[in-house]
């Protein structure tokens, strides 16, 4: 097989740090890496990218994630740092694959975190029956969960996998649309086809959901089922109300994971009703055994615009809320 088939590329943002401090002047920290391993590593943008073979773009990427977690946190990288994350690389690469932190096992490509919070939320679906990740768009909540659910489905730790979401565009009543009951759904549970389909082939994924392995359904529809040996994945859960979350949350059953992600930014419920995902976000905090992951514009994987988009955003929501603020201190004027 020709050397390039058996390539891969690895990306991983440097938004939010000091790119230099991570990179070296000129990149020389990027040189040392490179000259310790085959791999062909860059800077481009705002990115470091990788490419290589599968076994070492694992152990280069965790250390990168490393180095790029210690600027993050304020620390300046010395010479001495990157040797010591060089020799330091391969025994994490084996602690991931012994622990399972990166879902890539028997899927079509492999799936690795490209930040560190990303690598905090796969170790928490990892370690908890129950994970809540709230962030924005872009950040991998829907396609990691959905990955981690593929390889727990494919290493046989569970039976099946329910993908759902709140059909709230159309009031969680379809039955006005055109077409069978399949027909009215898909347009709403679109992205977590596609998901699936990135890391399944199409006719696995169809199989699959002909015997009930993969189920793909409106929340409403969950409601009086107890789901056992399954992982289960509530997707847009900003959009389910406080009734639904908690009907969602009863499902679970014996050897079963759940994984919910939401934006609390796009709620698009009636004004009426609450959002269930930012009401457990009180209720929930302190039970045991419930793992809170906030991702942020810096675990935005999309284009590098979605994050400035993102940033501009919440800089004109704190904007207007410093206005609302103004005016009801001031008052009504006569």
């Amino acid at each position: 097989m020709p050397k390039e088939m058996n390539e891969i590329t690895e990306r991983i943002s440097l938004a939010g740090i000091d790119p230099v401090n991570l990179l070296g002047p000129g990149d020389s920290n990027l040189k040392v890496i490179q000259h310790s391993f085959k791999a062909k590593i860059f800077a481009r943008g705002d990115e470091v990218i990788i490419k290589g073979g599968a076994e070492e773009l694992e152990a280069i990427t965790s250390l990168i994630l490393n180095l790029r977690a210690r600027v993050e946190s304020g620390s300046v990288l010395q010479e001495r740092d990157i040797g010591l994350a060089i020799s330091q690389a391969s025994e994490r690469h084996r602690d991931i694959q012994e622990r399972g932190t990166v879902a890539a096992l028997a899927l079509k490509k492999l799936i690795r975190p490209k930040s560190p919070g990303q690598a905090q939320y796969l170790d928490a679906i990892r370690d908890h029956d129950l994970v809540i990740a709230v962030g924005p768009a872009g950040t991998g909540k829907t396609y990691l969960a959905v990955a981690a659910a593929v390889a727990a489905l494919n290493e046989r730790q569970v039976e099946r996998i329910i993908l759902c979401r709140p059909a709230v565009e159309a009031g969680e009543s379809l039955g006005f649309l055109p077409g069978d009951f399949r027909d009215k759904i898909d347009p709403y549970m679109r992205p977590l086809y596609d998901a699936l389909y990135d890391l399944m082939s199409p006719e696995k994924v169809r199989r699959f959901m002909a015997n009930e392995i993969i189920e793909i359904v409106p929340l409403a529809y969950m409601r009086g089922r107890t789901l056992n040996n399954s992982f289960v994945i509530l997707d847009e859960a900003q959009n389910a109300t406080r009734t639904q979350m908690k009907m969602f949350l009863t499902r679970l059953g014996f050897n079963s994971k759940a994984v919910v992600t939401g934006d609390v930014t796009q709620i698009d419920l009636p004004r009426s009703d609450s959002s269930g995902l930012v009401h457990i976000q009180e209720v929930l905090s302190r039970v045991e055994g419930i793992k809170f992951i906030n991702l942020s514009e810096r675990d935005v994987v999309r284009h590098h615009l979605v994050q400035r988009i993102i940033q501009a955003y919440q800089s004109s929501s704190q904007t207007e809320d410093r206005g609302h603020n103004q005016d009801d201190q001031t008052g009504p004027s006569d």
